[in-house]
């Protein structure tokens, strides 16, 4: 399915090409907080990348020796240190650190594949109205697809002729790759929502800026989570979903994502939690309020049908 095309945001042209010091147009900006063994291994395998990157690892404020193992094994990367923890936004604060004309983000249990950054900038050159890639995920160390990669792939936004891929609207953060001046149009990840299912919101600002969000199945990322459950995390997705629609969605959507979560919080502990935490956040939110122009909302409320009634809540918010 083609979908319509709509007039791009007006930017100057990025440096696309290496300079004259041969810099790689694609930078790296990593989050960390308290996970130095895991980032060690990430920044090892980002470095050994033939596209030779420029590495930033933003610190949250950790408080092992994270900074300390960077600056005594890997003198040549570059790190921002967070005086407190800034959740997602400390990629934010990366890109803005950074001056490569394309950005890829990678988690500290995560890196890209050999020759993947090569083809996102390609992409990038090729397609100027493209502001974020998804990339391919491969997960562990057999390499299993991710199930996120078929949802992406298979999005019934379709394709549009002046982009790459598939079109979506959501990614997972550690996999995607952005143009600089796109993400900082767009305002980055928003404050509110920290972390766990944020991609959403960002994917939803680009595309109300003009900006494509594709997914492109031939830049590959790796990703090596840790196999300890995070507890925690399905309340935060939850809570992030919910705020999410009040930022952005209709009422009424907002109001019906409310009333579900409401009844799930009778008899889920988790539901309860988000919703707790969701009110807290609520007058922010709307204060906030930023109703997503009629083409995206319409592209949102298909997604919506074929994520299902309530919506996704995986990871990047699945597709919508």
């Amino acid at each position: 399915m083609n979908h319509p095309a709509h007039h791009g945001p007006t930017v100057a042209p990025e440096r696309r090409h290496p300079d004259s010091t041969g810099a790689a147009p694609v930078g790296i900006v990593i989050a960390t907080r308290n996970r130095r063994a895991s980032l060690a291994v990430t920044v090892r395998n980002l470095l050994a990348l033939p596209e030779r990157p420029d590495v930033l690892v933003v610190d949250n404020a950790s408080t092992d020796d994270t900074r300390a193992m960077l600056a005594r094994d890997f003198p040549q990367v570059r790190v921002l240190p967070l005086p407190y923890n800034r959740g997602a936004l400390a990629r934010t604060h990366g890109v803005r650190a950074l001056d490569t004309p394309y950005v890829a983000f990678s988690d500290d249990d995560s890196w890209w594949a050999p020759g993947a950054l090569g083809a996102a900038a390609r992409h990038f050159d090729d397609h100027p109205r493209l502001g974020l890639l998804s990339a391919r995920t491969l997960v562990g160390p057999g390499d299993a697809a991710d199930p996120l990669n078929d949802l992406l792939a298979d999005s019934p936004l379709g394709t549009a002729t002046d982009l790459p891929g598939t079109q979506v609207l959501g990614f997972l953060g550690c996999a995607a790759v952005a143009r600089r001046t796109a993400y900082l149009d767009a305002g980055g990840y928003h404050p509110l929502l920290f972390f766990g299912g944020e991609e959403t919101l960002l994917a939803y600002d680009l595309a109300a800026r003009g900006w494509g969000v594709t997914h492109c199945p031939d830049v590959i990322a790796h990703h090596h989570p840790h196999p300890r459950p995070r507890t925690g995390r399905p309340a935060v997705v939850r809570r992030n979903a919910l705020l999410t629609a009040w930022l952005r969605r209709p009422l009424p959507h907002a109001l019906a994502r409310t009333r579900a979560l409401a009844a799930d919080a009778r008899r889920d502990p988790h539901a309860r939690h988000a919703l707790r935490e969701t009110l807290t956040r609520l007058p922010a939110a709307l204060r906030a309020r930023r109703p997503l122009p009629p083409h995206v909302e319409r592209a949102a409320r298909l997604l919506d049908g074929a994520d299902g009634p309530d919506g996704p809540d995986g990871p990047g918010g699945a597709v919508s």
